[in-house]
């Protein structure tokens, strides 16, 4: 399979007290960018984000936003110290057989004596938090790259579509090529016998000029390219994984071979065809921009 490099995904995660939202989308890109947003709280798994989503992704500029909710903010403990409460009871009672005072303490009272019964906020459990950070982040890239699947294999498709018109097109140069020598030789023996009118036509010199004039419009060599580049390209395709790269070199390489037909073409066919397989090329290569 062969992934596109635009996609999105989101997955939200609420477990008791946390409740975490992650999207992210993406687009095209040489390399892999990653940028990801996360709130004061989860800052400190920036680092293990970025690690766990690189599983999934190989190129591309994606943008990630992770959202959260503590819903143990408000949420406030209550601390008894009881150990401090003994020894409140313990000085207090040394305290009135010293002086010989009445002890009147009673538990209400105790409890307003400093640190025996104070108020914490509830601590945060850095594993639970990772584990939902963690669960909501693989549920997005999940869902990211399901998306970069199903655009890639249409992708796919038009590409091979795009690849068996080429491929006529460069048949139809190969087949172009004889006949236009044959018509150049045509051309030439019907000019030589105007101009010598019943002399004898010399025809080796003739034969001779067919031969240059082929030499300099031959088109063999990049069609033969052209065809390997096509096929090499089809077959990746096929293959698919992580081939955006070498796609793009295909195509470059195409583009080279088209290129210098047009220039050697002294054919308005052949010309009009290199033009169009040209423009197919191109078609491809913008197509190819998108995959991973």
């Amino acid at each position: 399979m062969i992934k596109s490099m635009t996609g999105f995904g989101c997955c939200e995660i609420a477990d008791g007290a946390y409740r975490v939202t992650v999207e992210m989308k993406s687009v095209n890109h040489r390399y892999l960018d990653i940028a990801v947003k996360l709130p004061r709280k989860l800052i400190s798994f920036e680092h293990a984000v970025r690690n766990l989503l690189k599983t999934y992704i190989q190129r591309g500029k994606v943008d990630v936003y992770i959202n959260f909710e503590d819903c143990t903010e408000n949420q406030i403990n209550l601390k008894y110290n009881e150990a401090l409460a003994a020894e409140y009871v313990k000085y207090i009672h040394q305290m009135a057989d010293a002086f010989s005072m009445p002890c009147e303490l009673d538990a209400v009272s105790l409890s307003r004596y400093p640190e025996i019964l104070t108020l914490e906020a509830r601590t945060v459990d850095e594993e639970e938090l990772w584990n939902i950070l963690e669960r909501a982040v693989s549920g997005a890239a999940e869902k990211f790259v399901n998306a970069r699947v199903q655009e890639g294999e249409q992708l796919r498709e038009d590409l091979l579509s795009k690849l068996t018109v080429m491929s006529g097109y460069v048949e139809q140069i190969e087949a172009r090529s004889p006949e236009i020598l044959e018509e150049y030789r045509r051309k030439l023996t019907d000019k030589v016998n105007e101009l010598l009118a019943d002399a004898q036509t010399d025809e080796n010199r003739i034969m001779m000029e067919v031969a240059v004039f082929a030499d300099r419009i031959c088109t063999d060599e990049e069609t033969v390219r052209l065809k390997s580049h096509i096929a090499n390209t089809r077959d990746t395709l096929v293959q698919g994984g992580s081939i955006g790269r070498k796609l793009d070199f295909l195509a470059q390489e195409m583009n080279r071979e088209a290129n210098t037909i047009l220039s050697k073409a002294n054919d308005l066919t052949v010309s009009d065809i290199a033009i169009n397989l040209k423009t197919d090329i191109e078609k491809v290569r913008e197509q190819i921009q998108n995959i991973e």
